[in-house]
């Protein structure tokens, strides 16, 4: 076998121990150096890792601090939502009430209950005078929450305005209803305002005209308070006018559509054939015929009355009476009250008349006036009424 010669060998030995000898001598003479080095690099590297460590962890504190706040924002929106609806039921009873006045239900809708709501928002009403407490949010998306939220809020927004505009249609429905009233009053010859005031009593204070913008809300605290107020106060002037209205002889005094054989005003006299003033009207009818009470009173008179022959005399207060004149039998007694359409007597001839018919006399603060626009106001109440 063939051998390396030895001085080969001799020579790799050498290098080796030298190689070996020099390490060993940088090992001793830079053993620190060597070592700091390392050192400082693993200390490089945790500094980079901690800090790493802490962005992350700071960007979850913020994600976890920034979704509590949204989740805090948006149960404070459903809290305010419940206070709305709970505001808008109670408006709703307080319209529910005036449509109950005007025979017109005033309906806006109802939020929707829990188990129907589309959006998820499981709302109750708030109790009165507190504060509702912060629902629980159902688990979903941010994006499906805040839309369902909006929708709701919206919503709502809606049925606020739907409301306001109810009120407004009211209050000027009844606005109309009584200005009607009050012209219906004017056409038979009395004062309204006279009539007025005395039926609601003692009133006052400076006059402050209230603005176009009332009835939207514009510039007054509460508005819907305020026009609240003022639709209850305008229902109650209609209603006042009603009562007032029916205490008015606007009936008819005779079955059928009254016709007039001789009107209110100068005539020729039937008797004399001179001018004279004629103080009611001549309404044909058949001698027995019911003579009816035109409105609610008291009877005055009922008795013989020289022209008038057998009269009965009603007074229906306001310093309003009528008479039913020409009588063949009276059938009431002064002082007994009667009601619109009992029958106070019949119709005949009696006193000063060329035949049976039934004289007819409206008479205001003694002085006599046509009963003819007691007639046509109480033909165009009905139509007052319908439209009320």
């Amino acid at each position: 076998m063939h051998r390396p010669p030895l001085p080969k060998i001799l020579a790799a030995g050498f290098a080796l121990a030298l190689i070996w000898a020099l390490g060993a001598s940088y090992l001793i003479l830079f053993h620190d150096d060597v070592l700091a080095g390392f050192v400082a690099r693993q200390g490089a590297m945790r500094d980079a890792y901690e800090a790493r460590l802490a962005e992350l962890q700071d960007r979850l504190d913020r994600a976890g601090r920034d979704r509590a706040g949204a989740e805090t924002s948006l149960a404070e929106r459903v809290a305010a939502a419940l206070e709305r609806q709970a505001e808008l039921e109670r408006r709703q009873a307080a319209l529910a009430t005036l449509g109950a006045q005007v025979s017109d239900p005033l309906t806006t809708g109802a939020l929707p209950r829990p188990e129907a709501d589309p959006d998820g928002f499981s709302l109750r009403p708030a109790e009165a005078g507190t504060r509702p407490r912060l629902p629980a949010l159902p688990r979903r998306s941010a994006i499906d929450a805040e839309t369902g939220l909006i929708r709701l809020e919206a919503r709502l927004d809606g049925l606020r305005a739907a409301q306001g505009e109810r009120l407004a249609r009211v209050v000027e429905r009844a606005g109309d209803t009584v200005r009607r009233l009050r012209g219906l009053i004017g056409r038979t010859g009395l004062d309204p305002d006279r009539l007025d005031r005395a039926a609601a009593g003692g009133t006052g204070g400076p006059l402050v005209p209230l603005g176009p913008d009332i009835l939207d809300g514009a510039g007054i605290a509460n508005s819907f308070a305020s026009n609240l107020d003022l639709a209850r106060r305008t229902l109650g002037d209609g209603e006042r006018l009603h009562q007032l209205v029916a205490t008015l002889p606007l009936g008819r005094p005779t079955r059928g559509e009254p016709v007039v054989s001789s009107p209110f005003g100068t005539r020729l006299d039937p008797f004399t054939r001179g001018l004279a003033l004629h103080t009611g009207l001549d309404l044909r009818a058949e001698s027995g015929e019911p003579a009816r009470a035109t409105a609610p009173g008291r009877v005055s008179a009922a008795d013989y009355a020289g022209g008038y022959g057998n009269m009965v005399e009603i007074d229906h207060g306001h310093g309003v009476v009528t008479r039913f004149g020409h009588l063949a039998r009276i059938l009431v007694r002064p002082g007994q009250r009667v009601a619109a359409g009992d029958v106070v007597g019949l119709v005949g001839s009696t006193g000063r008349s060329t035949g049976a018919h039934l004289h007819y006399e409206t008479r205001i603060d003694g002085e006599p006036v046509d009963p003819q626009r007691f007639l046509e106001a109480g033909g165009d109440l009905a139509a007052v009424l319908a439209t009320d």
